[in-house]
This record gives C-alpha cells, sequence and structure tokens, in this order.
C-alpha cells in the first residue's frame, strides 16, 4: 500500500489525483514534464490555491433580519434629520359650510308728515273814502302799505284819482310775528368782542419784547392774552396782539387811543310800521345795547316826523336802551303822521362853551323803523 501511494501525484492545476508517471492531467488536460522539481511544483501549487475567491453562504432568515436592519437604520437617520430641520407640519383645516341664515324683516315704524297750517289771506274790506281821504291817511288807518292799496283798486301810482264816496277795496294786513328778544352781552363779552386784535406768527429773530414794541402793547397784556407762562416765545407760534390794549401815545400830551367803534344797534320796539292811534298812547322806543358804555359814551336817538312839513326832528342822548317819545311830538291834526327813528352810539369829544357835551359817532347807525301817530282819538 505504502509502495501505492508513493507512485500518485496530484495535479498542480485542478489538484486530480493522478499516477507518477501520467503525462497529462485527464480532468484539465495539463502536461506534465518529467524534469520539473518538486518545489516548483509545490509553489505553484500553492500560487493556485490562494487564486480562489472566497465564497460567502447565507441562510434565508439571516438575508431578511439584514434587510430588516437595514430598513430600521434608514428609518432612524430620516427622522433624526426632519428632528433638526424643526419642520412643523401643520393638520389641514376641513371647512364645513353652515346653512344660510333666513333674515325675516320687521317693519319698522315710518314718520307721517303732518302738514304745519298755513295762514289764508284774508278777503278785503270795503271803505268808503271820505272828504280829505288820501292812500296814505287810509294806508295808516287800516295798517297797511299804500302799494297794497293801490294795486287792490287799480289806482294810479300817485294815487291821485280818489273820489268821495268811492269804495274801495283794503286788503286786511298780514300777520306778523313778533320780534323774537336779542341775547345781550354781558360786560365782559361785550368789552371782549369790541376789543380789535391782530393775529401775529412768530418769525426767527423775534422776541416778546420786541413785538411790545412794535405794536406799543405792554408784555404783560400779550402775555394774559395768550396765556403764556414766560417771556418766551418760538418762530412759527401764534399770538394774538390785543391792539385796543395799545400804551398812551408818548409826548407832552398823550392822548389814548380811542377803542374801537361799536356795532350798530338792532331795534327792537315798537315794530316797524306799528300804528298808535289813541290820545292816551305812550310810545316808548326800545333798541338792543351794544355792551357796556364807557365814561362819556351815549345813545343818540332821533325821530323825525315826516309829514310834517318843517320835518320835526328831535335827537336825545341817553344811555338806557330805551326812550319815551314826548308829548311835544304828537300830531296837532286830525291826520296821521308818519314818524322815522333811529340809534346810533355816540362818543364825548369836547363841550361847549355852555358846558354842553359835545359828541361824536362810535358806531354804526341803526337801520331805520317807521310808526304811525294820531293826534286825536279815544
Amino acid at each position: 500500500m505504502a509502495d501505492q501511494s508513493k507512485s500518485m501525484k496530484t495535479c498542480p492545476t485542478c489538484g486530480t489525483r493522478l499516477e507518477a508517471d501520467a503525462k497529462r492531467c485527464v480532468v484539465c488536460g495539463r502536461n506534465f514534464h518529467d524534469a520539473e522539481e518538486p518545489k516548483t511544483q509545490q509553489k505553484r501549487e500553492r500560487e493556485v490555491r490562494t487564486q480562489k475567491m472566497p465564497e460567502i453562504t447565507l441562510s434565508l432568515p439571516v438575508a431578511i433580519g439584514l434587510v430588516v436592519l437595514v430598513f430600521l437604520i434608514g428609518a432612524g437617520l430620516f427622522f433624526v434629520f426632519l428632528k433638526e430641520q424643526d419642520v412643523i407640519v401643520e393638520p389641514t383645516i376641513t371647512v364645513t359650510p353652515s346653512q344660510t341664515p333666513t333674515i325675516t324683516l320687521t317693519p319698522t315704524a315710518t314718520l307721517t308728515f303732518t302738514p304745519e297750517p298755513t295762514w289764508t289771506p284774508l278777503p278785503p274790506v270795503d271803505y268808503e273814502v271820505q272828504f280829505g281821504d288820501n292812500c296814505l291817511v287810509i294806508a295808516t288807518l287800516f295798517d297797511v302799505s299804500v302799494r297794497s292799496i293801490i294795486l287792490e283798486n287799480n289806482l294810479n301810482a300817485e294815487c291821485t284819482d280818489l273820489n268821495q264816496g268811492q269804495i274801495l277795496k283794503i286788503p286786511q294786513p298780514t300777520p306778523t310775528a313778533s320780534p323774537e328778544p336779542t341775547s345781550t352781552l354781558s360786560a365782559a363779552e361785550a368789552t371782549e368782542a369790541a376789543c380789535e386784535k391782530l393775529d401775529y406768527t412768530v418769525v426767527a429773530g423775534d422776541t416778546l419784547s420786541r413785538i411790545a414794541d412794535l405794536y406799543d402793547v405792554s408784555m404783560d397784556t400779550i402775555r394774559s392774552y395768550n396765556e403764556l407762562t414766560s417771556d418766551t416765545v418760538f418762530e412759527g407760534q401764534r399770538l394774538k396782539i390785543p391792539l385796543c390794549e395799545r400804551l398812551p401815545t408818548p409826548g407832552p400830551t398823550p392822548t389814548p387811543t380811542l377803542p374801537p367803534p361799536y356795532y350798530a344797534p338792532a331795534l327792537l320796539l315798537p315794530s316797524d310800521g306799528a300804528a298808535f292811534m289813541k290820545m292816551t298812547d305812550t310810545i316808548t322806543l326800545q333798541w338792543e345795547s351794544v355792551g357796556t358804555l364807557r365814561a362819556g359814551e351815549a345813545y343818540a336817538i332821533s325821530v323825525l316826523d315826516v309829514t310834517d312839513e318843517d320835518g320835526i326832528k328831535v335827537t336825545e342822548y341817553v344811555t338806557d336802551t330805551k326812550f319815551i317819545v314826548p308829548e311835544g311830538l304828537r300830531p296837532n291834526d286830525s291826520i296821521p303822521h308818519i314818524f322815522r327813528w333811529w340809534v346810533v352810539p355816540v362818543r364825548q369829544i369836547g363841550t361847549t362853551d355852555d358846558g354842553e357835551p359835545i359828541y361824536d359817532a362810535a358806531g354804526e347807525i341803526s337801520d331805520e323803523y317807521v310808526f304811525s301817530w294820531w293826534g286825536i282819538g279815544e
């Protein structure tokens, strides 16, 4: 047996065991040389064995486990990535349509317009022309205008075609509302309203002292009118300069600056066109106050008889807001007289040699009112 094993050899290419004298491998077809040394043959055998690739054999459960492990590792890495990016996933809001409410209209109360009663013109009255009558006398008697009589009876413009016994249509007067009393200013308000003021805008470089010198008004007065707490003014600031508070003009005979003129007084009573036909009538003229009068100031009330040929006129100076027409103006004939009256504020500017005051207008003249006055009657 030992001899038989020695007579065997191994193919260096495929490892097949062959007889010792074999010249060719029956498996891989390699040729053998007799002169090949044993060491060289062993070296080649080792090289052939080292060139083979390693083989890995896995069972099915192990393969599935590896796949699951890789998937878990990938999921963990993806979760860490999302956490680092701080991704906030907002829920999707689903809008559910609601039912449309039904609106029921509620009837509201409406205001019913009630027309105000209007004055119905009264029919004209008949009047028989008497001896000596004229349109002015008849108009005064019935408290209507001469023009209304002319238009109603188709008379000429001068109303000279009247005849005794003629029947005229006299229109009845339209009632007029009594004048409402007007508010009267207090003394302080009247003084404030009468004071002339100037709006001034402070410019660069201005001081309160310079502005006071410019308008001859004291610094204290400017501070008081503008409620300033100091003498400091700034550019663009608006100030009220009371010109009525100007300082007296310097000189040997300083003359104070006169206050601004008063506005025209409003006449109150009697109403324009009033008629007085009784001997016992007392006519009191009244007007609105223009404020508190200063020393030497008054109202000049003038009454003029326009019917008299001489045009009798009376002017009196009073400090009150009413004046009683003197009896000396009462007509002494049988026809009505037409009187005009007006009022104007005045201020004393001097005296006569007899010591009587001399007045000058200190404001605007009022409107003129008219009244008629009979000299005879009950």
